[in-house]
C-alpha cells in the first residue's frame, strides 16, 4: 500500500459487496482497500483516523445512525449506501456521515463520492436529495445560502470572496454567524446542515 494512498474500508453485511469494493478500490489511483467488517465493533480494532468507511448495513434508521456516529467518532470519514425509500439520508448525515450514495449508483459515481469524501468534502446522490420534515430552526439569508453552497463544493474563504465579489473579511463574518447558528465550527458540519435542511442542491460530481 502506498504511503500516499487513502485507505477505504467497508462495514457491511454483504460479503459480495465487500469483495467488489476491494477490487474496485485496489484498481483506482490513490486509493487502497483497508479491511472489511460486519459491524462497528469489529471495525473498532482496525479503523484508523482518516479512513474512508463505506457503510452498507440493513438496519433501522436509529440503529444505522448509531453505527455511523460511532465510526465517525473513531475518526472514520463515513459514506453510507442507501436507497430513497429507506429515508436514511437525513439521520445518517446528522449522525456524522460525510455523504450518502444511492445503491443504484454506478462505479464512476461511487469512486467520485469516495474521492470527494477523501478530500474532506461531502456528497449526496441526486436521487437521495434530502427533503426534511421541518424548516431549519434558524433563519439563513440568501447570501449565507450562497456561501454554504460554495463551502459544500470545497471552496476556500478566499475563493468564495472572489466568486461573490466581496471581501474575505465579509466571508469570515458570514461564516462566523452561520457557525453560531448551528453551534459548530467545522466546515463539514456547515455542509451537513445545509444538505439536511435542503438549503442547497445535493452536492454533485463531475465524471
Amino acid at each position: 500500500m502506498s504511503a500516499q494512498a487513502r485507505r477505504v474500508a467497508v462495514v457491511g453485511d454483504c460479503p459480495l459487496l465487500s469483495s467488489g469494493v476491494a477490487h474496485l478500490v485496489d484498481g483506482a489511483d490513490g486509493l487502497a482497500f483497508a479491511f472489511a467488517a460486519r459491524s462497528a465493533d469489529e471495525a473498532a480494532g482496525v479503523l484508523r483516523r482518516g479512513d474512508i468507511v463505506l457503510v452498507d448495513l440493513q438496519l433501522s434508521p436509529v440503529c444505522l445512525a448509531e453505527v455511523v456516529g460511532r465510526l465517525a467518532a473513531d475518526g472514520g470519514s463515513v459514506l453510507v449506501l442507501c436507497s430513497a425509500r429507506d429515508h436514511h439520508a437525513v439521520s445518517t448525515l446528522r449522525a456524522g456521515a460525510r455523504g450518502c450514495v444511492s445503491r443504484h449508483a454506478d462505479v464512476g459515481e461511487l469512486l467520485a463520492a469516495i474521492r470527494l469524501v477523501a478530500d474532506g468534502r461531502s456528497y449526496v446522490s441526486a436521487e437521495l436529495a434530502v427533503r426534511p420534515d421541518t424548516e431549519p430552526s434558524c433563519h439563513v439569508t440568501d447570501r449565507e445560502r450562497q456561501i454554504l453552497e460554495l463551502v459544500a463544493h470545497g471552496e476556500t474563504d478566499h475563493a468564495i470572496a472572489v466568486r461573490l465579489g466581496i471581501s474575505e473579511h465579509t466571508v469570515h463574518s458570514h461564516l462566523d454567524r452561520l457557525r453560531d447558528k448551528i453551534g459548530s465550527r467545522r466546515r463539514a458540519d456547515l455542509t451537513r446542515f445545509a444538505l439536511t435542511h435542503d438549503l442547497i442542491p445535493a452536492v454533485s460530481w463531475t465524471g
